[in-house]
């Protein structure tokens, strides 16, 4: 095992295998997505997408491999569900960092479907990742806040239209499809500007999450709520998985039916809307809830820790 090497070094190895996986996997994907791109036949296409999905899985389990090299982790899991590669899945977890994304990829590699991500604008400038997503048709999303929106009227429901688009695409290929509902990373700092009701959660937004299942609510078998925390490394979990520093890990993954109370007209139907928000909301406060119990569940635990410190430092 790597992890038993000085940090900095098993950041160099980790990062350098990371990159290398990372760049040969999306240069195939590129070279794949060019050619259906040049070729526009619908067979040719799906063919093309399923060999990208493939490529997506290699990029997966060198991940998991680069994980098991460099890293000992205690995985906490809590998951009592049963998942199958060849259906339809919607994914709603918490956004902690950058390595939510290898988390759930670890998790899901060998469980469901390729999973596609809702991922910011911005990323699709990333050298080479970046087009290596936009090739395995991840939607990207613009997020506009109200001020900008009111000066510039003839953008508004360009995101809901980039999620139905994308959502035509998944129609044809089993795909897991993930959404960090908060739209953006959790910090304190970001909590606090935005009023959160949550401890632990920045405030889920609902619109495109609603869109989604209304697009696709009849084809997803079920809708996948995930849990991410990491209980001993809150404040680089991305970093210290480079580093081999990576303690623990805690999911809790349910699963929930698509039911017709989360299919319906979020933007015409106002009853749906409050509905389907008071829904969201409350489900988001149970999410903070489990939070607010592990990070209790393991205080007494870091007292004694601290108390040793203290004691043998007086030694």
């Amino acid at each position: 095992m790597l992890s038993l090497l000085p940090g900095p070094l098993v950041l160099l190895i980790s990062a350098g295998l990371t990159i290398l996986f990372t760049a040969l996997c999306a240069s195939l994907i590129l070279l794949v997505s060019l050619a259906k791109l040049l070729l526009p036949i619908p067979a040719f296409g799906r063919a093309c997408s399923r060999l990208n999905n493939r490529l997506m899985r290699l990029w997966l389990g060198c991940n998991a491999l680069v994980i098991r090299l460099t890293t000992r982790i205690d995985w906490q899991l809590e998951d009592e569900t049963r998942l199958r590669k060849d259906g339809w899945y919607l994914i709603i977890s918490n956004h902690m960092s950058w390595a939510d994304i290898v988390v759930l990829g670890h998790l899901f590699r060998d469980r469901l479907p390729v999973p596609k991500f809702f991922m910011k604008h911005e990323l699709i400038y990333i050298p080479l990742l970046g087009l290596a997503c936009w090739g395995l048709d991840m939607p990207f999303m613009r997020r506009y806040s109200r001020e900008f929106l009111l000066k510039n009227p003839h953008l508004r429901g360009k995101d809901i239209e980039t999620t139905r688009n994308a959502c035509e695409q998944f129609r044809h290929i089993p795909t897991t499809v993930i959404n960090f509902v908060e739209g953006t990373r959790f910090t304190e700092a970001k909590r606090d500007a935005s009023r959160s009701r949550f401890r632990h959660l920045m405030p889920p937004k609902a619109a495109g999450l609603a869109f989604t299942l209304a697009a696709m609510g009849d084809q997803f078998d079920s809708l996948i709520n995930v849990t991410i925390n990491y209980p001993d490394n809150q404040e680089t979990p991305f970093k210290d998985v480079l580093m081999g520093r990576m303690k623990r890990i805690q999911v809790r993954i349910e699963e929930w039916p698509v039911d017709e109370a989360l299919v319906g007209d979020y933007f015409n139907d106002k009853q749906f809307k409050r509905g389907f928000q008071a829904w969201l909301n409350q489900r988001w406060q149970e999410k903070d809830d489990v939070l607010e119990e592990w990070q209790r569940a393991q205080e007494p635990a870091a007292v004694a820790a601290k108390a040793s410190a203290d004691a043998s430092s007086g030694n």
